[in-house]
């Protein structure tokens, strides 16, 4: 979901790169810097200890696009060896986006975002719950079995607020230009219309991850 309208328009923009990315997959070269990803200007930080290459996840709740990529990507993350480490990042282009990432963060503090994840995006996508508020956000951990009282203290704390604001601040380090997108090492960026699709962004992704294992 592009970053500047949000809109199922950009469906038509991954498919028609999706066309593109197919054929030039076709050929026996690597990805291309400038084409199915790009370079930063200036590295972002990580948080992976050294001798591990960190992968990020850019994400948003009520993407459709990251609903439908999410079961992709939890298979392609339960693949990796030790030595790669994988974060997904809840992105806020505006702010009515931040009441999801604290959401994220306060299950990623309780030890829920293994059992609970998915049931946000099933909640969102399939339920046609919103979950767009504080209020709406701590009913639903309540309906789903989290103490209201637990939860709500840790969905206001201060290490789940600094979470988020780094989150944002990543973001912007990243460029992100919509979501799903994925960042490599500090380094490099790539997304769906760039790489073609999201199944093309992780073999970028793979790509990446090794490059950047020679470079370590």
């Amino acid at each position: 979901m592009k970053r500047r309208d949000f809109s199922l328009a950009a469906t038509g923009l991954i498919s028609v790169g999706a066309l593109q990315s197919k054929a030039a997959f076709a050929q026996p070269k690597a990805p291309q810097d400038g084409a199915e990803y790009v370079s930063l200007d200036k590295a972002a930080p990580v948080s992976a200890p050294p001798g591990k290459v960190e992968v990020i996840e850019f994400f948003w709740y009520s993407c459709p696009h990251c609903n439908a990529f999410e079961p992709t990507f939890d298979a392609w993350m339960k693949r990796q060896p030790a030595d790669v480490v994988v974060r997904r990042v809840p992105v806020a282009f505006r702010d009515t986006f931040v009441p999801q990432q604290r959401l994220y963060y306060t299950l990623e503090a309780m030890g829920k975002v293994d059992e609970m994840h998915r049931k946000v995006f099933h909640a969102i996508h399939v339920e046609k719950i919103p979950l767009n508020t504080q209020e709406q956000i701590i009913a639903w951990a309540e309906k789903n079995g989290l103490p209201k009282a637990k939860f709500t203290e840790v969905y206001n704390s201060f290490s789940v607020q600094s979470n988020a604001t780094r989150a944002k601040q990543l973001q912007d380090d990243y460029k992100v230009g919509g979501v799903p997108a994925l960042g490599v090492a500090g380094r490099y960026y790539t997304e769906g219309p760039m790489a073609g699709s999201m199944e093309n962004a992780l073999r970028v992704v793979d790509y990446l991850v090794a490059n950047s294992r020679k470079k370590s």
